[in-house]
């Protein structure tokens, strides 16, 4: 079932793709790399979302990395 849901993020990003894509005018060479990179960062995290739903989100890595900072400061 998991795979049908695959499926359907692929089908909507594809679509995403194809109704913005001739938007944009030809010499726009990294408007397209940054839309293309955006948009894969997004397909690639809805689909590892889909398989591991309890993956810690990026707040959890923002309070490991600056707690330490924290506790410096509060001394």
């Amino acid at each position: 079932m998991k795979w049908l849901a695959v499926i359907g993020i692929t089908v909507c990003v594809v679509l995403i793709i194809l109704f913005e894509w001739p938007k944009m005018e030809q010499n726009q060479k990294k408007e397209k790399t940054a839309f293309v990179t955006i948009t894969a960062v997004g397909w690639i995290l809805g689909i590892l979302l889909l398989f591991f739903p309890d993956m810690p989100g990026p707040t959890q890595m923002i309070e490991v990395l600056f707690k330490p900072l924290g506790k410096m400061i509060e001394k």
